[in-house]
């Protein structure tokens, strides 16, 4: 059995975990909520595989660094390298995850070039429009083919996440349809997406990244924002371990 070299990214809300061999295909893949101790859940994970390198990428990098030895990558090259490994003609990456969102510029030759993050606040995030869709009654599943199906988009003003949840129960309370209020709230946060999208980068294919990429409301909406091409991973969600797992390899 040749090399294998494995992605781990310890998000705020799941873990990934890639594994590729020499050859850059991947051959195993987890997938599991963060829970109260990701540590003990990283373990868990890593113990089901077998690899001869591991690279660390998410918030929980630096901890998982000194509890297995492991080196370390920014999310932002995670997510350049294993995004440009699927399509390599993208030119920037939107990613959006459970906490916060990022938006990033390539170079040719798929280095960062620009970035700008998010990470301050709930808005934006999939934090967000979990709490939206729950306040709404939709589960997070229903919510993006569920707003795709109304007719008009109700404007919502505010970004802020305790202000949106008390203007949309304002909106049911007066009896607003509820796929409406749910179109207004997805197009609110791909405002933010695309102003970051076009602070980094203003033409090119885009990479939609993030657990938030699975909603399709959200990648409608932003490629109609936008007017470029957007390409959704089969799961976005797994991109940063990818691209941990590949600068592994590249790491000999």
């Amino acid at each position: 059995m040749g090399q294998r070299y494995a992605g781990i990214d310890i998000g705020s809300r799941t873990i990934e975990l890639v594994v590729v061999d020499e050859t850059d295909a991947i051959i195993e893949s987890q997938e599991r909520d963060t829970g109260f101790d990701p540590m003990a859940e990283a373990k868990g994970m890593i113990e089901k595989v077998s690899f001869d390198r591991i690279m660390a990428t998410g918030y929980g990098r630096n901890l998982f660094e000194i509890s297995f030895d492991a080196m370390t990558v920014t999310e932002i090259k995670a997510h350049a390298r294993g995004a440009r490994a699927l399509f390599p003609d993208i030119q920037a990456i939107i990613d959006i995850g459970g906490q916060d969102s990022k938006a990033i510029a390539l170079f040719d030759n798929g280095r960062v070039k620009k970035f700008e993050m998010n990470d301050r606040c709930a808005a934006g995030t999939g934090k967000f429009l979990e709490i939206m869709a729950r306040t709404l009654g939709f589960s997070i599943e229903d919510f993006g083919p569920e707003a795709l199906l109304a007719e008009n988009s109700l404007n919502i003003s505010s970004m802020c996440t305790v202000f949106a949840e008390s203007e949309v129960t304002s909106l049911i309370a007066k009896g607003e349809n509820r796929r409406e209020i749910a179109l207004g709230l997805h197009a609110s946060v791909i405002r933010r997406a695309a102003g970051m999208i076009n602070r980094v980068s203003t033409d090119g294919e885009i990479a939609f990244t993030g657990g938030v990429a699975n909603n399709p409301c959200m990648a409608t909406l932003l490629s109609e924002k936008l007017g470029r091409p957007i390409r959704v991973p089969e799961h976005p969600q797994r991109i940063g371990a990818l691209g941990a797992a590949l600068l592994a390899r590249e790491a000999d």
